[in-house]
């Protein structure tokens, strides 16, 4: 029996993607660290094979700790989950009834809109301002149960700003939820807004400066009785021993390991954009390990660039922007490939006189 037709996205093996007849080398679609693991949460990966017999802590206690050191807050100022995704859905479970609204930045995640409209609420999508700020007042008119904004803004990596940051955590209605899981890459966050009696809830991952997408950790920073209601919705047994053993190496004895991957992700990010720049693609600013760069070519570019073999995300007719494509920062050398290919499916040159580190 004959196998069916391979698409862009049917199968994945040992992170190398096959279409049609080629192999996709580079993936830059899912912004996480193209660096890989960092090397003391890989060694407590290999040592936690003798725990994985038993069950974990049931809240993930010692996890809840490192990520409160690292964040700055208290203990039970923390709720962990098997991701972010997973801490939005129990979250959401946790604020709000069906029936209710869930103001959001539209374009935005996705994944988002699709725990929403699973919790029975409905999405409110409300356009990005034409500096890519979030409409403070406009969210704040939905009377919506839950404002939901990512910041740094998945898929454009624009900022929501200061002052709509605080803005809406004195006037919105209900809950406002700031998705942080690019935070470590634009050096600043909400996680100030978010003392005693504030309804504001910041999430945040392990799976993109941190380098553990695959182990599913997320967390939220918020005030002690948000989140105590948060772990009533989230149920036990949400991060898995070596996941809890990996994160906390990642978080401590990898610190400057991933803070100097930081550093060279965001010098790649400027040096990338300005390539980009001198092939006519100009990126939105951003504030993320990505670049999001608009453009009326998106689709024939993407497919160019996934026959020379590197993947990108396409975006087709996004509210406010039309087509676009995404690619994930990582090292130097593969921002190289990227470009070489760029060059042919734009066909024009960019300088390449060098690495950005």
């Amino acid at each position: 029996m004959m196998a069916p037709p391979l698409t862009r996205d049917a199968y994945r093996d040992v992170g190398r993607y096959v279409v049609d007849q080629s192999v996709i080398a580079i993936d830059l679609r899912d912004n996480t660290n193209l660096w890989g693991v960092p090397p003391a949460a890989g060694r407590a990966i290999a040592a936690s094979a003798a725990a994985v017999s038993r069950y974990p802590r049931i809240y993930a206690s010692a996890l809840k700790d490192a990520l409160a050191a690292y964040a700055g807050v208290t203990p039970d100022m923390i709720v962990t989950g098997c991701g972010s995704d997973d801490v939005i859905d129990s979250a959401l479970r946790a604020v709000a009834d069906p029936g209710q609204r869930m103001a959001h930045l539209d374009p935005t995640f996705p994944t988002a809109l699709t725990f929403a409209q699973m919790n029975g609420l409905i999405p409110a999508g409300v356009p990005l301002t034409g500096s890519w700020d979030a409409d403070a007042d406009a969210l704040i008119a939905t009377g919506a149960r839950v404002i939901y904004l990512c910041s740094p803004n998945n898929p454009t990596g624009t900022m929501v700003s200061r002052e709509s940051l605080e803005r809406l955590a004195m006037h919105a209605p209900g809950v406002v939820i700031v998705d942080e899981a690019y935070a470590e890459y634009a050096r600043t966050s909400a996680a100030d807004l978010t003392g005693p009696g504030s309804r504001v809830l910041v999430l945040r991952t392990l799976s993109k400066a941190f380098g553990l997408a695959g182990l599913r950790i997320g967390y939220a920073i918020g005030a002690p009785d948000l989140i105590a209601g948060i772990e009533k919705s989230r149920g036990p047994y949400k991060v898995s021993v070596v996941a809890e053993h990996a994160a906390i190496a990642a978080l401590t004895t990898d610190a400057p390991w991933v803070r100097a991957r930081i550093a060279e992700t965001i010098a790649n990010r400027g040096q990338l954009a300005g390539r980009l720049a001198a092939l006519g693609l100009r990126a939105l600013p951003s504030g993320a390990n990505f670049l999001f760069v608009p453009t009326p070519q998106a689709a024939p570019i993407e497919r160019c660039l996934w026959e020379c073999g590197v993947g990108v995300r396409l975006y087709t007719g996004l509210r406010g922007i039309g087509d676009a494509i995404r690619m994930t920062v990582g090292p130097w050398y593969l921002m190289a490939s990227l470009i070489q290919a760029l060059e042919r499916a734009t066909g024009r040159s960019a300088a390449m006189d060098g690495p950005a580190v």
